[in-house]
């Protein structure tokens, strides 16, 4: 009799295991993505997100469903988007790039919030410090190395003098990597000239600004307005025989001269394996932001080839070059 009982207890701890693994197997996650604008560089990283997720179990249109929002650059749609997010109704909501991540924060929502490619985070005001999440929301940084992007431009074309330096004051992001780089300029003893615009039909203006005020290069930001009009900004700059860098391989695709910067898939591979730990039940306030590393330089050959350029040696050695057109 104590067999028979020890055996019917076993099986049913095996059957409560069994059924506790078919509940687990069989659990639907609804997921919020939230765009405040689709260019290539975004698109890449929502890529990132979902093969990311996907290679950690959590499969679109099978245990997953995915929730995409474009606010097409309206801040008015962004604000709705999110607020219609936060209902109760989602296991998370994913943020791609700043305005995005501030718009779901400032809700203070009970749904947990992973960001993909803030550039900074505290200054954001979505958290108070990378490794102490505190707002719900924790992510990837894509902290912008505005000094060594400049330095490679300099080693790609060193007789510049004056940098002409064109963004938004609307998103933080594009404002702390304009301040690093004037900052960059001062200490290494260069001019600089700086137009800013409210929004995308304003680039053009500036950038003739700019080059009308005596910039022999240009610098432009990471943000979403500058980004929408930046292949004309580098069509403009390379008619006049000017070389543009930037922040992003997309923004190099588009036509600036070069970048040092990480790729944009993998910023959100990362991303999805911060949101797989939320998704498996780790508190946000457990998971500390990461910043992922610029280690890749971006030349357009296009734009290569029209400024009459070559890439020195010295860049070549710092490791891997893609070129793109």
């Amino acid at each position: 009799m104590k067999k028979l009982v020890s055996l019917l207890v076993a099986c049913s701890l095996l059957l409560c295991f069994a059924f506790s693994s078919m509940a687990e197997e069989s659990k639907q996650y609804k997921v919020g993505m939230v765009l405040m604008i689709e260019n290539g560089a975004f698109l890449d990283m929502k890529k990132g997100i979902i093969d990311g997720l996907a290679g950690l179990g959590y499969v679109q249109d099978q245990n997953l469903t995915i929730d995409y929002q474009n606010a097409q650059g309206d801040a008015t749609n962004l604000q709705t988007i999110c607020q219609n997010m936060n209902d109760g109704s989602y296991d998370l909501v994913i943020t791609i790039a700043t305005p995005p991540t501030q718009a779901f924060v400032g809700l203070e929502s009970e749904t947990p919030n992973v960001f993909c490619s803030v550039a900074a985070p505290v200054a954001a005001g979505v958290m108070s410090a990378l490794d102490t999440p505190d707002m719900n929301a924790t992510g990837t940084s894509n902290a912008i190395p505005s000094g060594d992007i400049i330095a490679l431009g300099l080693q790609i074309t060193p007789d510049v003098k004056t940098f002409g330096l064109v963004y938004s004051t609307s998103e933080v992001n594009a404002v702390n990597a304009m301040e690093s780089a004037k900052a960059y300029l001062k200490a290494n003893g260069y001019d600089y000239v700086e137009k800013t615009v409210a929004n995308s039909g304003e680039v053009q203006t500036a950038t003739q600004a700019v080059l009308d005020q005596g910039a022999d290069v240009v610098f432009v930001a990471n943000d979403s307005v500058v980004q929408a009009a930046v292949d004309i900004l580098a069509e403009l700059c390379t008619e006049a025989g000017v070389p543009t860098y930037c922040c992003s391989a997309t923004t190099v695709q588009s036509g600036c001269l070069a970048t040092l910067a990480m790729s944009d898939v993998f910023i959100g591979i990362k991303t999805a394996e911060i949101a797989a730990q939320v998704l498996a039940g780790t508190p946000v306030a457990e998971i500390p932001a990461i910043v992922v590393p610029a280690d890749i330089v971006s030349v357009n050959s296009n734009t290569l080839e029209a400024l009459g350029l070559t890439i020195p040696e010295a860049v070549l050695a710092l490791g891997e070059v893609q070129y793109l057109n």
